[in-house]
């Protein structure tokens, strides 16, 4: 038998990560989480995740460094990050956008590091 649980996930009262993520929605091998109003600072360290990332900017800008290209995220781009992809990201301007993730990043603390 198929699995026919679905469910409902109200962003006001979802979880958030020590990074400033909201999650969302999360089956056996999707996530999703919301980046909301994050703001310019400091530049970050680039990282590889286990776990395959694609977004959608809903407000603002930013830069995606990855793999020695720089990417300009604006409202109404996606993109992708392969999984061990080298990257990183520069908030330019107040920031909300959504991901989805496979395997879910949540899961082991994977996007915690």
């Amino acid at each position: 038998m198929s699995d026919t649980s679905v469910k409902k996930i109200d962003s006001h009262h979802s979880p958030k990560g020590k990074l400033g993520q909201k999650y969302l929605a999360s089956g056996k091998s999707i996530s999703m989480r919301l980046w909301e109003d994050e703001q310019p600072g400091e530049d970050k360290q680039p990282t590889r995740r286990e776990y395959e990332t694609v977004g959608y900017v809903i407000n603002g800008r930013a830069e995606l460094h990855i793999e020695g290209q720089i990417i300009l995220l604006e409202p109404g781009s996606s993109w992708t990050v392969p999984k061990g992809a080298n990257h990183t990201y520069k908030i330019l301007e107040p920031f909300t956008a959504v991901e989805a993730t496979s395997p879910p990043a949540e899961v082991h603390g994977r996007d915690e590091n």
